[in-house]
């Protein structure tokens, strides 16, 4: 390598320390075959030495008929690191809930290590398997064997980015609705604007198929669907028996952590005032034999998270309180592509939905995407007293008319 391989690596063997995983480790393993990740190794040692990044982001780079998939980067260095001159990214599309066969991880390997520097990001914050490094002439061949092994790109740039989920019904027994499906479904149903950006910015889905949302929809996708039940906690008081006389300190560890404090303990049986219960999965969890979500299940659409890039973060809040979902989804990709439309006319240059929904006001947003105001819409109660529906001024105009 062109700078390590006279000087070392000292600061980036500091990284292979300690008890955790490393990716210096990792990328050492692959310089020992490959060129560009033996250059990677030494620019990145340079940039920890002079404390500066040497990477040049962007640059119009992909392949034919795609607008997203590919992230063009390159290097500032490359007459010193020659094999970095190019270090592109390509974005795979993942499987519902990353389930992978070993054929499929080995086949995904054996492609990226014929086309480029054999390193792997499993996976993105997105949810895609990350391809990390290749040259301009190797993303359409790579692109020819991913498709040729039923692989395709994901999102990237201002249009929907890959939908990602849960496990879901597969291995969990909380899910209130099937998140691989709805996944590859709306996977499949809106490929243009998945690999041709049109957007303002991006649009992330991701689908969790209990409030426990364990793939952070809340926090990290545009749309976030989060599975949910409007009837009854089913309850086991023999289990509920049970759990106490194995030790669980229900009235403490149980009631006491509940935030609507709307489950009581007699010593012999559990009393759950459903109508005030949050679904916030806490006494599900602490005693998974005893209750379980209700029968009636489906989901809660929440709208507007983000990362802290305009604008502050932002989690998402209530749009559609509960939704059944039921192939072929029909009210769901209504409801999505409302929002686009709005959005798309609207919507600034890298203004993502939850800043738009900021900007014009929440009431003016529903009445564009045909949403009625339900009262789980509101984060808190209002503040300010001067605020009137229109309800009101139609009644007002109607007695002046008369």
């Amino acid at each position: 390598m062109a700078d390590s391989g006279n000087k070392g690596t000292p600061l980036l063997d500091e990284l292979e320390k300690g008890p955790w995983p490393s990716f210096v480790k990792e990328i050492k393993s692959m310089a020992k075959d490959n060129k560009m990740s033996q250059d990677l190794l030494g620019q990145l040692e340079k940039s920890y030495r002079e404390k500066i990044g040497f990477w040049k982001h962007g640059g119009i780079v992909g392949v034919m008929g795609y607008g997203g998939g590919v992230i063009g980067r390159y290097s500032f260095l490359a007459e010193e690191f020659p094999n970095v001159a190019h270090f592109h990214t390509l974005r795979i599309n993942h499987p519902s809930g990353w389930f992978y066969t070993s054929d499929a991880l080995r086949t995904l390997c054996d492609i990226w290590e014929r086309h480029g520097s054999g390193l792997t990001n499993m996976h993105g914050s997105t949810g895609d398997i990350v391809f990390l490094g290749t040259v301009t002439d190797e993303l359409e061949p790579t692109f020819a064997e991913l498709t040729a092994n039923d692989f395709d790109l994901g999102g990237s740039g201002s249009d929907m980015r890959t939908p990602s989920c849960c496990v879901g019904p597969a291995r969990c027994e909380w899910a209130c609705y099937d998140t691989l499906h709805i996944t590859n479904d709306l996977t499949q149903h809106f490929q243009d604007e998945l690999h041709r950006p049109a957007f303002p910015y991006k649009f992330k889905v991701k689908c969790a198929g209990c409030p426990n949302d364990c793939v952070a929809s809340v926090a990290r996708a545009d749309m976030s669907i989060i599975g949910t039940w409007r009837d009854a906690i089913q309850v086991d008081q023999a289990e509920v028996k049970a759990c106490a006389k194995a030790g669980l300190d229900i009235q403490k560890d149980v009631c006491g952590n509940c935030p609507t404090k709307c489950i009581e303990w007699d010593g012999t049986a559990l009393k759950i005032d459903n109508a005030n219960c949050v679904k916030c999965m806490h006494c599900i969890n602490a005693m998974p034999k005893a209750l379980r979500p209700g029968k009636d299940r489906g989901a809660t659409i929440l709208l507007g998270s983000k990362a802290p890039i305009v604008e502050g973060a932002l989690l998402s809040s209530v749009l559609v309180p509960f939704i059944k979902l039921e192939p072929p989804y029909d009210e769901l990709k209504d409801l999505i592509e409302r929002i686009w439309e709005f959005w798309g006319e609207h919507g600034k240059n890298r203004e993502r939905v939850g800043e738009l929904m900021q900007r014009v006001g929440l009431g003016n947003f529903l009445e564009a995407i045909e949403v009625e105001p339900v009262p789980e819409m509101i984060a808190h109660p209002r503040e300010n007293p001067y605020v009137f529906y229109e309800e009101y001024y139609e009644e007002g105009e109607e007695e002046e008319e008369g």
